[in-house]
């Protein structure tokens, strides 16, 4: 583990710190071998100039909290799991965007991360509801949310603008509730 990152949460087999800027060079190795993984659907930063402006927005903005899910063992990253777009008040919800590493993914790792995610999102955070927004074909994002007892409550045509273009996205969603 890094010098100036402790462990949020610990399972069995990974365990969450936030985003350092000392994450760039493995972060952005690990994107860059996940390409082919990730496309069309997500485009998490491959240079250091980038993941610098990435983890900013994570490590600054109140309204946003990442997470890195991290292979316990070896303190590898495994993937990433981001509450965007927190709101507070009457509301208290989060959106999520995550996703896998290559050498990590189908090995059940980002379910326990986003198990370690709930928990920190329904306790600490306080917030009440979760959502995800999923492209249709992204079969493996949608298991994952399903696996995690989310819910799918609609569809938004045009919804996010991903890969040049106006995606359409399901709505999945858990609360506090679900979970217990």
């Amino acid at each position: 583990m890094s010098e100036s990152a402790a462990y949020l949460a610990e399972g069995p087999r990974v365990a969450l710190r936030h985003f350092s800027h000392a994450d760039a060079d493995e972060f952005t190795a690990r994107a860059r071998e996940s390409r082919t993984l990730h496309h069309p659907w997500l485009f998490p930063p491959e240079q250091p100039t980038a993941y610098a402006s990435y983890a900013g927005l994570l490590i600054d903005d109140p309204t946003r909290v990442g997470y890195l899910v991290c292979e316990r063992s070896d303190d590898r990253i495994a993937g990433f799991i981001n509450i965007n777009n927190i709101v507070g008040g009457g509301f208290l919800c989060g959106a999520l965007g995550y996703g896998a590493f290559a050498h990590a993914a189908g090995r059940g790792l980002m379910s326990e991360g986003l198990d370690l995610v709930m928990d920190q999102a329904f306790g600490p955070l306080g917030l009440h509801r979760l959502e995800a927004n999923i492209q249709p074909a992204n079969e493996a994002s949608i298991a994952l949310v399903r696996r995690a007892g989310f819910r799918l409550e609609g569809y938004s045509p045009d919804f996010i603008y991903v890969n040049g273009a106006w995606r359409d996205h399901e709505r999945w969603a858990i609360t506090t509730e679900m979970r217990h």
